[in-house]
């Protein structure tokens, strides 16, 4: 899994769950977040954030926030990661993979994958 695009800032402010002001070289930006959780102990004032530029022209934001600082660690905060990580990985933990579903649903429950190899079915979550 690979960003693309990345570029530097300092975080500002979280107005609601979905949104945050950064400060970048060209002043300060509404960026997307991408994990919806609290993270408060993560995105305080002052720290330095990565952001991948968007390609799409069309969306209300320009930059997604994907990682921060923290200390000497740099956290990954986009929730769809793992699943991307997951999904690049799954054809060597299941050779004769034939089929890679992401959010199946079965019956009432949801599945982040369905995986059909040549010799078994599997549902991860």
């Amino acid at each position: 899994m690979t960003y693309r695009h990345i570029r530097e800032g300092i975080f500002r402010a979280r107005p609601n769950r979905f949104l945050a002001h950064v400060e970048m070289a060209e002043g300060l930006c509404v960026c997307h977040v991408k994990n919806t959780g609290r993270c408060r102990e993560l995105l305080t004032e002052g720290a330095k954030v990565y952001l991948e530029e968007s390609e799409n022209l069309g969306r209300k934001t320009k930059y997604d926030l994907v990682a921060v600082e923290k200390g000497p660690l740099l956290i990954n905060m986009d929730s769809q990661a793992p699943n991307k990580a997951a999904a690049e990985f799954f054809p060597n933990l299941f050779p004769g993979l034939r089929l890679l579903r992401p959010e199946t649903k079965f019956g009432n429950s949801r599945f982040d994958f369905y995986i059909e190899s040549e010799t078994e079915r599997w549902f991860g979550r």
